[in-house]
């Protein structure tokens, strides 16, 4: 399905947030197959529709709903001790929710099992994770408006809250960047940002960012054996999504990206189970095909790696650039969570 790109999209945030949850279910029954034994199962291209009615989600997507659903319930204008209770209610209650068995990640289960016994959340978090549990939730920062004071947030303000939900699981500085850099992804594509000048954009962003230690809201997250400083701390997380970023030039230059859509994405930009390859193989499939994002949701369901999580978040980067014109009807009819997603979707849309 090849859509047009008209000037004025509408509903980019439930584009978004069903984007994530289409690519999530559909490439959930590939996540552990190589390429082969996918087209083996799933001839001869993989999976193309959605199965089941409902379309099952995995933990990629209720972890979603869950930062989505804190972030309504938080107090604004935004801080580190108002929001932490919204998102440790959020992730207790998914650890403790009976349809929390779709393979959730060992990080994110076991911070939230001490988050449930009430250690605070620097105690809880996996201080060595970085794996993409951290940032394929992180899509419903990226659509707070921006703006300054109670109805909008600052570039600054929307980077510590991407940073400190991924904080209370996964305290690696890859993990907190990586979904920093996930969320600008989503804001900027949802503003209308062009898909020629992203990566200019994502560079100059990580550029900036670099030495930024938003300690206000990570505290003493930063201390840890060898490191000597806050800002030494979060470059080093900054230096990796740098470096996943040249893969993903590299993908996409022009000569390559016609060999390239038949290749596993994997291959290119990494397999997806650590947060900035995760990251990057997502926004690749979909930059593969920018003007057809189910063609996008299915090279990422045919790949070797954390199939469900490159699908979700490069559902959730198609989603916001085509809004939600971007997704075949019956899919949308389907998907499970369909009223919370809706729901949710409708207070950004």
């Amino acid at each position: 399905m090849t859509i047009d790109h008209p000037t004025h999209i509408t509903q980019r945030a439930s584009g978004c947030l069903f984007g994530l949850a289409l690519g999530d279910a559909l490439a959930a029954p590939t996540e552990f197959l190589s390429v082969a034994q996918i087209l083996h199962t799933y001839p001869p291209a993989g999976p193309q529709q959605l199965a089941g009615n409902p379309a099952l989600v995995t933990d990629d997507t209720q972890m979603m709903l869950a930062v989505g659903e804190a972030l309504l319930q938080a107090p604004q204008p935004f801080r580190a001790d108002s929001l932490e209770g919204p998102l440790r209610t959020a992730f207790v209650e998914w650890l403790r929710s009976p349809d929390n068995n779709r393979a959730p990640g060992i990080s994110c289960l076991r911070a939230c099992e001490k988050l449930a016994v009430g250690l605070p959340w620097y105690d809880a978090t996996t201080i060595s994770s970085k794996g993409c549990g951290a940032n394929m939730r992180v899509a419903p920062v990226g659509l707070l408006p921006a703006g300054t004071g109670k109805e909008g947030v600052s570039q600054a303000e929307r980077g510590a809250i991407a940073q400190f939900q991924a904080a209370l699981t996964h305290g690696h500085a890859t993990a907190l960047a990586a979904s920093d850099l996930t969320s600008r992804t989503i804001a900027y594509l949802v503003a209308g940002g062009t898909l020629a000048d992203l990566l200019e954009f994502l560079r100059e962003y990580v550029s900036e960012q670099k030495r930024v230690y938003h300690s206000e809201w990570l505290g003493s997250l930063w201390q840890r054996p060898g490191v000597s400083s806050p800002e030494e701390f979060i470059e080093q997380g900054w230096e990796e999504c740098l470096g996943v970023l040249n893969r993903l030039e590299t993908a996409l230059a022009p000569a390559q990206i016609q060999a390239n859509r038949k290749l596993d994405p994997c291959l290119l930009t990494g397999a997806g189970w650590i947060a900035e390859e995760a990251f990057a193989t997502g926004l690749l499939c979909f930059l593969l095909f920018p003007d057809d994002p189910v063609a996008a949701l299915r090279r990422a369901a045919l790949s070797s790696g954390d199939s469900d999580s490159i699908a979700c978040l490069s559902g959730a980067f198609a989603g916001a650039y085509h809004g939600r014109a971007a997704w075949p009807t019956e899919w949308l009819e389907r998907i499970e969570y369909k009223s919370r997603i809706e729901a949710l979707a409708a207070k950004w849309d």
